[in-house]
């Protein structure tokens, strides 16, 4: 076989075969996946020690997609830096100089840090999310007889939210809360006109993972939020997003996850409110978030 050429390929390759690659590989995978500009430009030693895999993991890796070594697959993620836009690393270091530093043990630099972090995580959430991707997410949205909205762990505030917003709206939303267990028996209740809205991220919900599974193969829609195209949810939902969260840590925001969140209620409501059969009550509603937006 032919070695990939250009990172869309080498990408492609990568989700094809990640789901029968070996633990370690799949963790090389995620990295990789995630933190494209980090691979271009830091060395074999940095970049096994961020991924948490020895260096001669990532020899084995590259030459499992037919490179001749790792520098060779690195080539690849260069040339894709040479045309792309900043990275969420480059973002940080930026508004870093831009907002400035004092004493990184003061309670005001834990928030300046974690404001920065949030501020490079929506510029980043701009630059990877399109025109089309929005309108095929509104029109599920405001088509669906009832919505089921399911996220669990560290998603669990953007789906509460999102119930919340789509209730307001007078939607027929319902949450997989697995109260008493019963998540997959309240998941058996949807239909291919319903949607599933799921939002998991790294490390994903098992639970989340086989509810959006059965529903896949029960022909039930599913719209999702995520944090990699090796997410288990990607391969199941059309359309998805992809909200990279970097690396595992406990200070990891919501706050791209929870803008893009509202951005898809706001694009719902603008569906409704131009759909003539939309019950009055519902385009009265969407209309008024409309005006609130676009004031």
């Amino acid at each position: 076989m032919v070695a990939p050429l250009t990172y869309e390929q080498l990408i492609t390759q990568i989700s094809s075969r990640h789901p029968t690659m070996s633990r370690r590989f799949q963790q090389v995978a995620r990295y990789i996946v995630q933190n494209p500009n980090s691979v271009a430009l830091d060395s074999v030693k940095a970049i096994a020690a961020n991924a948490g895999v020895q260096p001669s993991t990532l020899v084995r890796f590259a030459q499992a997609l037919d490179y001749g070594g790792f520098s060779e697959m690195q080539k690849v993620f260069q040339s894709r830096l040479l045309t792309s836009a900043p990275g969420f690393r480059e973002r940080m270091e930026a508004l870093r100089s831009e907002v400035g530093e004092g004493p990184d043990t003061t309670n005001l630099a834990f928030l300046r840090q974690l404001a920065v972090a949030d501020m490079a995580g929506l510029q980043h959430l701009l630059d990877t999310i399109d025109e089309a991707q929005l309108e095929a997410a509104a029109r599920r949205l405001a088509g669906a007889e009832t919505i089921y909205v399911l996220g669990q762990l560290r998603a669990f505030p953007v789906v509460s939210y999102l119930a919340y917003a789509l209730t307001h709206l007078r939607r027929h939303a319902r949450l997989l809360d697995g109260a008493g267990g019963l998540a997959a028996e309240q998941a058996a209740l949807m239909g291919p006109k319903d949607l599933l809205l799921a939002v998991s991220f790294r490390h994903y919900a098992r639970e989340v993972v086989d509810i959006a599974e059965a529903a896949r193969a029960r022909g039930v829609p599913i719209l999702a939020i995520t944090d990699s195209q090796l997410s288990p949810l990607a391969k199941h939902a059309d359309p998805w997003f992809e909200v990279p969260a970097g690396e595992f840590n406990f200070a990891r925001s919501l706050a791209a996850p929870m803008c893009l969140a509202q951005a898809l209620v706001v694009c719902m409501a603008h569906a409704l409110a131009a759909d003539g059969e939309a019950s009055p009550e519902a385009a009265a509603l969407a209309s008024e978030v409309l005006a609130e937006v676009q004031r």
